[in-house]
């Protein structure tokens, strides 16, 4: 499924980005109405996701243009409160949705969903993974310890690797806290360009600097009151982590060529799926910043680590698929679960989320067989299995390497597809290929 986003704040453009690739979509971007044009000259897009001011031309002109091309694409209206009656104005000339900023993206996925079920020949969008309560000893500790943290203004840092569900755990906080009421806004910290970080956490002013046409509100204003999850903390630039010190001691801001203090009232979640006191420890993380973020830390085990609740989760997925694609699959063979059961899972949940609905669209039959699963899982057999920690994670590295240069061929060597597909960003894509020396 394809997106395009049109908006000419290109660290928003990034971040949105990544989120929607994370969650399965090959996503575009343009920066002016020109350049939206010529990409829809380009390919046929399944939804057009444009903020209403642009320079020059407006989002009218975008929905306009989207819907020449190709009527059943579908065009949501990102806009400012003070735009609202123009995106209702758009709506009324063919905009599926509008939604107003600052964009939360769970209310973009739902507007896309809902967008997309209305339209002929769509399949529905694709629902993040949740966080899901397991049964094993690990996710049992979780469950009460996001239940001890959750009433408190207690900082928390969240660790676990890429796929466990680091988001979903953040939001089960807030959601159980007193500020439950108030925003949760996520930030991906590992998308946000050095020279646009200062501005996407604190805002700006207008001529603030080149590009700056317009005040801008940063994701602290944005999430005052409530709760702000810093998704991959360790990817903030050095110097950012010092304004961010700072603006969570002070309970004040700045936006960037601005004069004024703003107050905020904001509890700060970190995640990453890199060890921060390691980072610390070689300079590459701020230890006093470390110590205010970590007055409460939460670790997610990956899956691997808790094959109690293989089964479960899988289930769960399987009953998520169906209702998503219409099928009436009932379960696995038991080959399939012991396939299942030996695989290393190095994209954790997320993994599992992607094969399931895979082996769900493909399966004819009531139980999903072998066939129907990626060649990726069947590589490791009965005599592969682990005695040891360290024959664990050498299993868990080749199957890992072989993942990834397997998806990277299957997309041309498409970074960004290849990404979507294993459930990881970009980043931690080329991270993973500078690791295992793949080269391309």
């Amino acid at each position: 499924m394809y997106v395009l986003i049109v908006d000419d704040d290109s660290a928003f453009c990034l971040m949105l980005k990544t989120f929607l690739q994370k969650q399965g979509f090959e996503t575009d971007t343009a920066f002016s109405f020109a350049e939206a044009a010529k990409r829809m000259a380009e390919r046929s897009y399944d939804v057009v996701l444009t903020d209403y001011r642009l320079p020059e031309r407006n989002g009218m002109d975008v929905l306009i243009e989207a819907k020449r091309r190709n009527q059943r694409t579908a065009v949501i209206v990102m806009t400012g409160y003070a735009d609202i009656r123009l995106a209702v104005s758009a709506i009324k000339h063919g905009a599926a949705d509008y939604v107003a900023k600052p964009i939360n993206p769970d209310e973009i996925l739902a507007a896309m969903s809902s967008a997309l079920s209305g339209s002929p020949n769509q399949e529905p969008a694709p629902t993040p993974v949740a966080f899901i309560e397991g049964e094993s000893p690990q996710s049992t500790e979780v469950l009460r310890f996001i239940d001890a943290v959750a009433p408190t203004n207690l900082s928390v840092i969240i660790q676990g690797d890429s796929g466990t569900g680091k988001e979903y755990a953040a939001r089960r906080i807030h959601d159980r806290s007193r500020r439950a009421e108030r925003p949760f806004v996520a930030i991906d910290c590992g998308a946000l360009p050095k020279e646009l970080a200062t501005s996407e956490l604190f805002g700006h002013i207008k001529g603030a600097f080149t590009g700056a046409i317009a005040d801008k509100q940063g994701q602290f204003e944005a999430a005052n009151g409530g709760t702000l999850f810093l998704d991959e903390a360790g990817n903030l630039p050095y110097e950012v982590q010092v304004h961010l010190l700072r603006a969570i001691q002070e309970r004040r801001i700045k936006r960037i060529g601005g004069s004024s203090e703003i107050p905020v009232d904001v509890r700060i979640i970190a995640a990453s799926n890199e060890d921060l006191l390691a980072m610390v420890n070689r300079g590459a993380f701020r230890e006093d910043l470390f110590h205010r973020l970590n007055e409460f830390t939460i670790r997610i085990a990956p899956l691997r680590e808790r094959p109690a609740d293989l089964q479960l989760f899988a289930q769960r997925f399987l009953t998520q698929a169906n209702a998503e694609l219409g099928k009436q699959v009932r379960g696995f063979e038991p080959e399939v679960t012991d396939i299942l059961a030996r695989y290393a899972w190095p994209g954790n949940l997320r993994e599992l989320k992607n094969i399931i609905r895979r082996a769900v669209l493909l399966e004819q039959s009531e139980l999903i067989g072998a066939g129907c699963l990626p060649d990726e899982l069947k590589i490791t057999t009965a005599h592969d299995r682990p005695n040891a920690p360290s024959d664990l994670r050498q299993m868990k590295e080749r199957t890992e390497y072989e993942l990834i240069v397997s998806t990277l061929e299957k997309v041309r060597y498409n970074k960004s597809r290849a990404a979507a597909l294993l459930g990881i960003d970009r980043k931690t894509l080329y991270n993973k290929m500078r690791q295992y020396g793949i080269e391309h």
